[in-house]
């Protein structure tokens, strides 16, 4: 599949089902893209869907049948839309950095392919918001799926999960007061199970269900 050129190729790209339920089109909208008039599409159409599909199928799909919808907050990024958000300091990594992260259609430097979303739990709002517990979430993904990097953030605790074919498991977070690394390879809390630091967010969960 070339680069989409016309109105039609990139309406069938949006049109590919990456997994049950989710479409190429609801990883494609970029806010940097739609202020400075940037085209937010791969240059590798095959590489940013085999990625995709992967975070999908392995990722946001079993996070959805647990915790109900995922919204999403931002995902796939053009090698041109990224390295225009680098320059402008509009929080993207650099180019290199974002290679099978938010830039899927790049390989990595060890030549790996990965896709990162950045998603909101809805159903997660309100127990994050009562409590502060962003871990509880975070110590669950790593207990149950396959994700290669978890970052958090502030705001409805949104994070980016990527997915990647060399799995490093690390989570860390710009969330006060516990910024930083909450674990990676190596770490004494890396191992095991962590059933008791999401128990609660579970029961919460449910009972608004």
């Amino acid at each position: 599949m070339r680069r989409p050129r016309s109105v039609r190729m990139l309406e069938e790209l949006g049109r590919v089902r990456l997994s049950e339920h989710f479409f190429m089109r609801d990883f494609l909208y970029s806010e940097i893209a739609a202020i400075h008039g940037l085209a937010n599409v791969p240059d590798d159409p095959e590489l940013a869907i085999a990625a995709g599909t992967r975070l999908c199928t392995e990722l946001l799909e079993p996070l959805q049948a647990r915790f109900g919808r995922i919204a999403i907050r931002s995902a796939f990024r053009s090698a041109e839309v990224n390295a225009f958000g680098n320059e402008k300091g509009y929080n993207c990594a650099a180019n290199a950095a974002n290679f099978a992260g938010h830039i899927w259609d790049r390989r990595d430097a060890d030549g790996h392919m990965g896709a990162t979303a950045c998603i909101v739990l809805t159903r997660f709002i309100p127990y994050y918001e009562a409590t502060g517990d962003w871990e509880a979430m975070a110590w669950w993904v790593h207990d149950h799926l396959p994700y290669d990097d978890l970052e958090f953030f502030p705001r409805y605790a949104a994070f980016n999960i990527n997915w990647r074919e060399a799995r490093r498991e690390t989570i860390s977070s710009f969330i006060p007061p516990r910024r930083g690394i909450l674990t990676r390879p190596g770490m004494d809390n890396h191992a095991g199970r962590h059933d008791g630091a999401y128990a609660a967010m579970l029961a919460a969960i449910e009972a608004r269900a």
